[in-house]
């Protein structure tokens, strides 16, 4: 059964049609988890907000995006998300070995300090762990309050993302 059902243009209401259009244009195609969320165009616009802010305008960096991605991959053991996000990660510099090593804990290290911050912050929201008074600060200090909202929101992201994927059964790529 194809759970992942894209509808044609002719089905589409005149607010899926808009978004699919803003899709389109901005990325040259529909992407996968956008062809869950046109079922209901709300959503579809919100992520549509959120992705493009969170993936091209965020103040964390490429890496550190890629980063939260991998570990929320990982943790719903989706692997369309990381299949695709490894690649993305490798070309930013990360290694076969440390990718390897998101799964393991404790968790390897990073050598760039705000890197690490936005690391250790996303694998302890991932753990289900409380922070202390004194970790928060030190989070806030490196990355601060902008940085702690996108985590946040990249988590929730990609959350979605990778639970759409998994329960619409999509292949992953080669």
């Amino acid at each position: 059964m194809n759970r992942l059902i894209e509808p044609s243009t002719i089905e589409l209401t005149q607010e899926q049609s808009a978004i699919l259009d803003r899709l389109v244009a901005g990325r040259g195609r529909i992407l996968g988890p956008y062809k869950i969320w046109i079922h209901s165009p709300a959503v579809a616009s919100g992520m549509e907000q959120l992705g493009t802010f969170l993936n091209k305008s965020s103040s964390l960096s490429p890496r550190e995006v890629e980063l939260c991605i991998l570990l929320i991959a990982s943790h719903w053991n989706a692997d369309y998300v990381r299949r695709v996000h490894e690649r993305t990660a490798k070309k930013l510099g990360f290694t076969d070995e440390f990718i390897n090593a998101l799964a393991t804990r404790p968790r390897p290290m990073l050598a760039d300090p705000h890197e690490n911050c936005v690391y250790q912050f996303a694998s302890a929201l991932i753990a289900g762990e409380k922070l202390s008074d004194a970790e928060f600060k030190a989070t806030e200090t490196v990355i601060g309050r902008s940085g702690i909202a996108e985590v946040l929101v990249l988590l929730g992201y990609y959350t979605s993302v990778a639970l759409g994927m998994k329960s619409h059964d999509v292949p992953v790529p080669e």
